[in-house]
């Protein structure tokens, strides 16, 4: 799926290269890669990169662990015992060394965690761990971890770019900014499936094939995809059976030891709120003041949350469509919402056959793939509408594709070299190993397409097949859906947009009532997750629960 990534807000600085670092091919938090959640899937299931928006979440359904990986994933359902686990003692006492990296103010560190933890002497993973200290004034609170989801968003890179300077000035204040990139991304050991031109290829292929050839042509990119995984490096085969999101929680809790705090206190984006309930989940005496945004429902099927998300996407279509059809520049026409849909639906069919040129130096044309990444990427943000309706307008009366391609790349994170980061490696390698997947065989996605078409008359048919990218993974999957409680857990924040296309609003209603001190705060209004976005309400609601820990009422509502 989509729902895993958070882009960085339009006020946020452009993200700088970072010294290491980055979900499926539908449409997360990344279109090529196999998907799952919320910022885990293909063009229809995870999140978009985009210069100026929030990170989401794909949900593509992968598949990945081992046995010793599967019992690991079975603590989700108990709550871990305080005292230190036997055998991880010396993870828990590790001390930090930091040094000077990326912009000023910022330091890195690198902390070693177990590759098993049900069997500590099997090896390490480092992670790759940053921080920028509390600025004052006022007394330090403690460290403040950010995750902005994906899976395989870089956390670094998102503290780097835009959490550690861009937060609100009072909360970096009072807490040090710290990131952490959880294990198989960016910095920490990331796992890689396919590079460049192979990439490329995979990021084309056609996700709505309209006969046995293309099935099968479709079928064997996710083939290829999943065997890149193990094949592409000896790093990524070691890591592919223990990247599941709740061997990442029990690393936030040696980054907490770590950093000498007694409590973790945490905000989660799209992916990350998955990760930080997941973490309340196993440690509830160690909850803090734990913010997640954009949630997500772990109680949810991979099928579920596919074609959830694929409603959600149509969603935030229909607002974009709403909104463009009365400008006398919209692409889509001035008529009807319906008319509008029906345009960019002959348009998709029609790039099916003729792909536009885009001006590309390595000779990608636009495609129906790439342009319903494109798309999609531009859904998780109304501030990106704009630089959509100039796209279509660009390839549907000029047929100049570059636009649309653009919007793509940014999805995928390929850079213009032709280079991809690990985002779409990373968030299959954890959807397919975090959850069974939505569907094995092509024929189930086929008895599915009606409800998918459905859900999504422009998006549903791409969606519903790329989330069979699951069924060819090389490890079996360790978890499984399940409720989250976190019973004895400190108030936790729920935060819910109404219109949210990649984690749909009815989600973070979900996981609130779950979680024993769930309280969920609510924004009427678009886009994927709603901290920092431009609600004073939003913003000073979890500003106030971050610097006093009183959280917001419960079933507050904002604008």
């Amino acid at each position: 799926m989509h729902l895993r990534r958070r882009r960085t807000p339009d006020h946020a600085p452009t993200p700088a290269p970072a010294p290491a670092f980055t979900a499926d091919h539908g449409t997360t938090d990344a279109p090529a890669a196999p998907r799952r959640r919320p910022g885990r899937r293909r063009p229809g299931r995870r999140t978009p990169v985009l210069p100026a928006a929030a990170l989401g979440l794909l949900l593509t359904a992968v598949t990945a662990c081992s046995t010793a990986g599967a019992r690991t994933a079975s603590v989700e359902l108990a709550a871990l015992p305080r005292a230190t686990p036997p055998g991880l003692a010396t993870y828990y006492e590790q001390k930090l060394t930091w040094h000077e990296c990326g912009a000023s103010g910022f330091e890195c560190a690198t902390l070693k965690a177990p590759l098993d933890y049900d069997h500590p002497s099997a090896g390490d993973v480092n992670l790759a761990v940053s921080r920028k200290k509390a600025t004052g004034p006022g007394k330090r609170i403690g460290s403040l971890l950010v995750n902005p989801g994906g899976p395989g968003g870089s956390a670094i890179g998102y503290l780097q770019a835009y959490a550690g300077i861009g937060y609100p000035e009072k909360v970096r204040a009072r807490y040090d900014m710290v990131a952490v990139d959880p294990r198989g991304v960016a910095r920490s050991e990331p796992v890689t499936c396919l590079k460049g031109k192979k990439m490329d290829a995979y990021t084309q292929t056609d996700i709505t094939p309209d006969d046995a050839r293309e099935r099968a042509a479709l079928t064997t990119s996710f083939r290829e995809f999943a065997v890149g995984c193990e094949t592409s490096s000896p790093e990524s085969k070691r890591m592919l059976p223990h990247v599941s999101t709740v061997e990442a929680a029990r690393d936030m809790d040696l980054v907490r030891a770590a950093l000498g705090d007694e409590k973790l206190n945490y905000v989660g984006a799209s992916y990350g709120t998955f990760l930080g309930a997941t973490y309340a989940g196993l440690y509830p005496g160690r909850v803090g003041r734990v913010v997640l945004d954009g949630a997500m429902d772990p109680s949810l099927s991979a099928r579920q949350m596919n074609l959830q998300q694929t409603a959600g996407f149509e969603t935030a279509f229909r607002s974009f469509t709403k909104d463009c059809v009365r400008r006398s520049d919209c692409p889509l026409g001035t008529g009807t919402t319906a008319q509008a849909t029906t345009r960019l639906k002959t348009f998709f069919t029609h790039l099916d056959r003729t792909p536009l040129p885009t001006g590309d130096p390595d000779g990608r044309k636009l495609g129906e793939a790439l342009a319903t990444t494109g798309v999609i990427a531009a859904m998780y943000d109304e501030g990106a509408w704009p630089q959509l309706r100039e796209a279509l307008t660009a390839a549907m009366r000029k047929k100049d594709g570059a636009g649309l391609l653009a919007l793509s790349d940014s999805y995928y994170e390929r850079d213009p070299d032709g280079e991809y980061a690990n985002l779409m490696s990373a968030n299959a390698a954890v959807n397919c190993l975090d959850e069974p997947p939505s569907f094995t065989t092509p024929q189930q996605v086929e008895s599915a397409l009606p409800d998918f078409e459905k859900a999504s008359p422009v998006f549903g048919e791409g969606l519903a097949w790329s989330a069979l990218n699951c069924a060819y993974w090389p490890v079996k999957p360790t978890g499984r859906p399940h409720r989250i409680t976190a019973k004895g857990a400190a108030p936790i924040v729920v935060v819910g947009t109404t219109r949210d296309p990649a984690t749909p609003y009815p989600w973070a209603k979900s996981l609130a009532s779950q979680l024993a001190s769930g309280h969920l705060l609510t924004y009427e209004g678009d886009g994927h997750t709603a901290y920092g976005r431009g609600s004073a309400c939003i913003d000073s609601a979890i500003d106030t629960y971050l610097l006093t820990g009183t959280p917001p009422s419960r079933g507050k509502r904002c604008s």
